[in-house]
């Protein structure tokens, strides 16, 4: 990832973030960007669309390398051979990618506590931010449906296990975000851990194993009804306040996929 982003690149971003951050956005023009960045406004132009672009130049990176590394360990991928996709879990892969976009936020440390400073500010870039989200959950989500087993990728289960690492990882990037001298690696870690089980025993470790023979439906706790050897299937649902913040919310989704 770091080398896909060039010199070039690189200076365009890092001074438009800082030029939004020091002069405002609204008063920032391309001509100020292209200035700082010491290129011209031609070659601006070849590279991002719009302001707004390039504030996001890094996510259209990132998503391609997300992309790539997904794509090797797809069942189409070339010169990968049945045994080795026989090793691969397609949920240890997904949490793999969502890594390589926490990791490349800490290792641009000033322009990621920058940009997410300024996102605050500008509501269309929040906006903006949200499309790139839903792209992330659509691109891991796409990976789950062609890589897990028949019965499996054509679920909800591909949809809810992409959200859920998507919004996990953007609510621990956040508390990162507002305080970057912590590490919260390990903990990143351990809530893909906890996505990665609940995703695999989706009725959780204490429920009773489905017997061979037809038994009247049961009731449980969180809303399951069991027959027999169907299926059991989970739906949690949790309330929080309207002006929950991030955390809140992860910590509600790792608590009720604990339950």
């Amino acid at each position: 990832m770091s080398a896909a982003r060039s010199n070039t690149h690189a200076q365009a971003v890092d001074a438009a973030i800082e030029l939004f951050t020091r002069k405002g956005y609204e008063q920032t023009t391309v001509e100020d960007i292209a200035d700082a960045a010491q290129i011209s406004r031609a070659t601006f132009f070849r590279r991002f669309r719009s302001k707004e672009d390039v504030v996001f130049a890094d996510h259209e990176l990132l998503l391609d390398a997300v992309v790539v590394l997904l794509g090797e360990t797809r069942p189409a991928a070339r010169g990968v051979t049945p045994e080795e996709l026989a090793n691969v879990d397609p949920y240890v892969e997904v949490c793999r990618a969502a890594r390589l976009v926490f990791d490349h936020h800490v290792g641009q440390r000033e322009t990621s506590v920058a940009r997410h400073r300024l996102l605050q500010d500008v509501p269309a870039l929040r906006d903006r931010e949200l499309v790139t989200t839903h792209r992330y959950e659509r691109a891991f989500t796409s990976y789950l449906r062609d890589s897990l087993p028949a019965d499996t990728r054509n679920s909800t289960a591909s949809v809810a296990f992409a959200a859920s690492v998507v919004a996990v990882h953007n609510a621990i990037l956040r508390r990162w975000l507002r305080d970057p001298d912590q590490d919260l690696r390990p903990e990143l870690e351990e809530a893909f851990a906890d996505l990665r089980r609940a995703a695999r025993n989706p009725v959780g470790p204490t429920a009773e194993p489905a017997t061979a023979s037809p038994s009247p439906a049961r009731g449980s706790g969180d809303g399951v009804a069991r027959t027999g050897d169907a299926p059991a299937r989970r739906v949690v649902v949790t309330v929080l306040d309207a002006d929950a913040d991030p955390d809140e919310v992860a910590r509600a989704v790792r608590d009720a996929l604990r339950a």
